[in-house]
């Protein structure tokens, strides 16, 4: 059976250590946690040492094991050397901050390229994130960490053939695919078969999410920021796991027949999307009974 993570995503009505008492007390076996400034559910980028030990210490009382820290920079990929190395260091303190909390792996997006950019210097970019993420692999690797690469929209990983071309060219073994097939989905990348096949034997992690497309939309609009959409151009509406299109049991079962033994992260989307899921002590732990449902 999988082992099942909460996201602080989707708790931002919760300090950290709120969220991680929700994730006990509604089942879950394990943590992934929001690295980033002003926000309820996330840890500060320089995090002070005593909200480390407070965070940890709150993991170990609940039994909650922190798999896994979501850190929001991308811009890997950047021209400007001066930009990339910033953001290769700042990854480097989430680094530390998995080594002391025993985290095994760091979600990163795969570069920045907003919508208009595609052609825009794209092998030069695509160099240099392969560049980045060799360099992180090295640090991340010194720590028992594993990268962990995003299926994601404005990245240069939206799609499941982009992400697998890029792991294999990194090739780095401690840098790996972050398989989601609710992006895949609402962008119009691959449906679950397709990129299952694609990325076998290269996901490091998933997130599973849910979803609905508004009407006969079903096309995507990107947008400047790479964490989320625009409400007005959203094609799609956030649910509860297993109230959506996404062919969960389907997947679960192919990558367990692949080979896939991690874990499965909650990204339950309540920051973004407050209006179209409700409170994670409700909908959260609905997705979590679900999962166990079809996995058992």
């Amino acid at each position: 059976m999988y082992k099942i993570a909460g996201h602080t995503m989707g708790t931002p009505e919760y300090t950290v250590p709120e969220a991680i008492e929700l994730f006990h007390r509604i089942g879950l076996d394990g943590a992934e946690i929001v690295i980033q400034d002003n926000y309820r559910s996330g840890l500060p980028v320089d995090c002070p040492q005593e909200l480390l030990e407070q965070v940890r210490e709150c993991a170990g009382a609940n039994h909650i094991e922190i798999i896994a820290l979501t850190p929001y920079n991308s811009r890997f990929n950047s021209l400007d050397e001066e930009v990339r190395q910033s953001e290769i260091r700042a990854v480097g303190k989430v680094i530390d901050y998995c080594e002391f909390f025993g985290a095994k792996y760091i979600r990163i997006y795969g570069g920045n390229i907003a919508p208009g950019e595609e052609n825009d210097h794209w092998d030069e970019k695509h160099a240099k994130l392969v560049e980045s993420m060799r360099t992180l692999g090295d640090m991340a690797a010194k720590k028992s960490v594993t990268l962990v690469i995003e299926n994601h929209f404005n990245t240069m990983t939206m799609s499941a053939r982009q992400t697998a071309d890029t792991i294999l060219e990194i090739g780095h073994p401690n840098v790996k695919i972050l398989y989601d097939q609710a992006n895949l989905t609402f962008t119009g990348n691959e449906d679950w078969q397709e990129a299952t096949e694609i990325q076998k034997g290269l996901v490091g992690h998933m997130h599973v999410k849910d979803l609905v497309f508004k009407g006969q939309n079903r096309a995507f609009v990107g947008n400047d920021d790479v964490s989320h959409p625009d409400e007005d151009s959203r094609n799609v509406i956030t649910r509860i796991v297993g109230e959506g299109i996404i062919e969960w049991p389907e997947i679960l079962r192919r990558m367990k027949a692949d080979g896939y033994d991690g874990w499965l992260s909650l990204e339950y989307e309540r920051r973004w999307h407050p209006d179209d899921i409700p409170d994670a002590s409700i909908g959260m732990k609905k997705s979590a009974d679900y999962l166990k449902s079809i996995t058992l």
